[in-house]
């Protein structure tokens, strides 16, 4: 058979991580060499105990392994990489000898995201991997931009919030404001003549309003004596009007 190299495209931005896990050395160098072609990262197992400490120590990006292996078999190397936490999320494949349906069916039950059965052709083997891997990359990526959606989502209902208080201490301060009408103004009344007659007004009262404490606001009210109508004061823009 002869292996021509497979060209890194878009679907790696870099060299994945697979671990070839079989009793067989012959087939793991067949599938490894295929795969180095195709520029991956290969590490090898011919147990499933050295298969498990590899996959839980180099974090491959993809687990390819027999079932007849020696120590663990294929299916309990499975569910074993199913049960731990730094393991559960990376893609398997199984090779399997046994291709009863029955076995297939155990080996999907014990964790596999796709078994092929003896003997399967290296480049069909990478053509799934590669699936699996570009499916991997997809499902990241969407848990990634998820999880900006949801800090988003988090910042918009801090805002609100926020907002929510703001308003609700403005109503406070608003409604602890004390509006009256008082003799006793906190500004003292200036001393004013009627712009009509030129007779000085006299004080009559004040009224304090505002929208709350910090922007209360002062108006004083005067009567002329001589018949002239009420006059209003405002302290904050220091203008005089008629009022009636």
């Amino acid at each position: 058979m002869g292996l021509v190299p497979l060209p890194l495209d878009t679907w790696r931005q870099r060299s994945p991580l697979t671990l070839l896990i079989d009793r067989d050395a012959d087939t793991r160098r067949m599938y490894a060499t295929y795969f180095e072609l195709a520029r991956c990262r290969i590490e090898e197992a011919e147990d499933g105990r050295e298969g498990l400490a590899k996959a839980i120590s180099h974090h491959p990006d993809i687990v390819v392994t027999d079932t007849r292996l020696p120590g663990i078999n294929g299916l309990e190397l499975c569910m074993l990489l199913r049960n731990d936490t730094l393991t559960r999320n990376i893609p398997i494949v199984v090779v399997t000898g046994n291709g009863l349906d029955l076995d297939i069916k155990r080996a999907r039950t014990a964790g596999a995201d796709t078994v092929f059965v003896k003997p399967c052709p290296p480049e069909v083997l990478f053509g799934e991997v590669r699936r699996l891997l570009d499916l991997s990359d997809e499902l990241r990526l969407r848990s990634a931009r998820a999880g900006e959606h949801s800090e988003e989502q988090l910042a918009t209902s801090r805002q609100l919030i926020q907002r929510v208080a703001a308003n609700h201490r403005r109503l406070m301060l608003s409604r602890s404001h004390d509006r009256h009408e008082t003799m006793q103004p906190p500004l003292p009344p200036p001393q004013l003549v009627c712009p009509r007659c030129d007779i000085p007004l006299r004080y009559e009262r004040s009224h304090i309003g505002g929208v709350s404490i910090r922007n209360s606001e002062q108006w004083d009210y005067f009567e002329c004596p001589a018949g002239c109508g009420e006059f209003q004061y405002r302290q904050r823009t220091r203008k005089l009007r008629r009022t009636t």
